[in-house]
């Protein structure tokens, strides 16, 4: 399944803590789960806000049937069910997304040795090559890491003089040239073919 329309990022730096749905309900808006466990934890989400809402509004629920609050609210698509894991960010600025395999690329930024191994280099040109991939959550790793982002893109790019502080948003611009071109525009993406393909070359 392709991306929501492109969004442009905010880029202020802060990390997993800034305020959104998720940091609220979940203590942070950056999770990594296994995917059966980021389904289960954004469906209590959404109950939550449901149930908040008609509690906040008995007079007009009174009467009225509503949808049954032990259903699901969210499945995942089947590309991104068959993940190692599940990355889910909110952003201000970019919305709900979901990345597949996201705990190996944040396994490769905690630990920059990981760089020489295919399966790493693979997804992170994949996360840098794909148009339905933001800059989101290469900016988040990279800004998360700083001690090793460097060495990460250095291994990738075989460009010994990289910095990220220096180079980070031109390769970044270079790379994803359609989303800086478009209008701010919030909301939900699901992240998944050729990830999804990517994964599976590997089973």
């Amino acid at each position: 399944m392709s991306s929501a329309t492109p969004r442009r990022s905010s880029r202020d730096g802060s990390g997993c803590g800034r305020t959104g749905p998720l940091s609220w309900f979940c203590g942070s808006d950056e999770l990594v789960l296994p995917p059966a466990e980021a389904e289960d934890l954004l469906n209590a989400y959404y109950r939550h806000r449901q149930e908040a809402a008609v509690a906040g509004r008995p007079g007009r629920a009174r009467g009225r049937r509503l949808p049954g609050l032990d259903l699901p609210f969210f499945a995942l698509p089947r590309e991104l069910a068959y993940s190692d894991t599940i990355g889910v960010i909110y952003d201000q600025v970019d919305g709900l997304n979901f990345y597949a395999d996201y705990g190996i690329l944040r396994d490769l930024f905690a630990d920059p040795t990981l760089a020489g191994r295919r399966q790493h280099q693979d997804l992170l040109r994949t996360y840098l090559r794909e148009e339905s991939i933001a800059p989101l959550p290469i900016h988040r790793l990279a800004t998360a890491h700083p001690e090793t982002a460097d060495e990460v893109f250095r291994k990738l790019l075989r460009k010994p003089g990289f910095t990220w502080s220096e180079h980070g948003e031109t390769l970044l611009r270079r790379r994803k040239p359609w989303y800086y071109d478009n209008e701010l525009r919030p909301g939900v993406s699901v992240i998944g073919n050729r990830l999804s393909r990517l994964a599976a070359g590997r089973r």
